[in-house]
């Protein structure tokens, strides 16, 4: 399974799951973390032709992917993003994500 897919099957799981069971979002936010980071071309791709909504949910693990990655490229990815979808008001979660890259 691409990891495109496998993005899709998480983000689908996530939609499923109550918002008072951090168990169950904890367990996915680690899952899509991982699928992201596996990656960063395919990732940065996934990202530039998604929704919206999956924009949203994905920004929950912009930090954690972000500190595995440790790539200039997918900040650029992310501030693209917000330019896209001004009205998610992503440019926190973005500057908090470039925060993790190592100089």
């Amino acid at each position: 399974m691409n990891i495109s897919n496998k993005i899709k099957e998480n983000l689908e799981q996530r939609r499923s799951i109550h918002e008072e069971d951090d168990f169950g979002l904890e367990k996915n936010w680690t899952e899509l973390t991982t699928i992201l980071s596996t990656s960063e071309d395919e990732t940065i791709n996934y990202l530039n032709n998604c929704s919206k909504e999956d924009v949203l949910l994905i920004s929950s693990v912009f930090d954690d992917v972000s500190e595995k990655i440790q790539s200039r490229k997918f900040i650029s990815c992310l501030r693209e993003l917000d330019k896209k979808f001004p009205d998610l008001k992503l440019t926190f979660f973005i500057d908090d994500a470039e925060s993790y890259i190592e100089n």
